[in-house]
């Protein structure tokens, strides 16, 4: 565990309804008729002195401890805390940054780019590809690749 960091989470997938705006697969509404998209975020430290095999009485329910301290909630719009890299391994989901001090204040991957460039990135996120150093072909997966191939980062 490091120092002000978490675990990081998924910000919703990448897929069917974040790349066709206008699809409602997987989602109530259509992805482009919402005016903003948020996450309710929890952050928390598990308690790990907790007997999790003791019985308790009814009568001992206000001295129960609590599996978990340091309870912080946020709410942000999902592209300030977007990371680069995908939220979970075999689904289409986007990953959150993993530094708590961004996560709360919206310093995520794009935060610094904008909403259009994460929407152009994870719309198109291991679809371009680019040659490597070696001539090989390779998909774009950070954001520094993609922002070089939009022109906008030079090398």
């Amino acid at each position: 565990k490091r120092e002000g960091y978490c675990n990081g989470f998924t910000l919703g997938s990448h897929g069917q309804y974040f790349v066709d705006r206008q699809s409602s697969k997987n989602i109530q509404f259509p992805y482009e008729s919402y005016a903003a998209h948020y996450c309710l975020g929890i952050l928390y430290t598990r308690n790990e002195n907790i007997d999790e095999k003791k019985i308790y009485k009814l009568d001992d329910i206000v001295s129960i401890a609590s599996v978990i301290k340091n309870i912080e909630f946020f709410f942000i719009e999902k592209w300030k805390i977007a990371s680069d890299k995908s939220g979970s391994g075999n689904t289409a989901n986007i990953g959150s940054v993993k530094k708590i001090d961004d996560l709360l204040f919206g310093n995520g991957t794009f935060a610094k780019y904008g909403e259009t460039i994460f929407d152009d990135y994870w719309i198109n996120y291991g679809k371009i590809t680019i040659k490597n150093k070696n001539g090989n072909l390779k998909k774009i997966t950070n954001i520094d690749e993609f922002l070089q191939y939009r022109g906008i980062l030079k090398k």
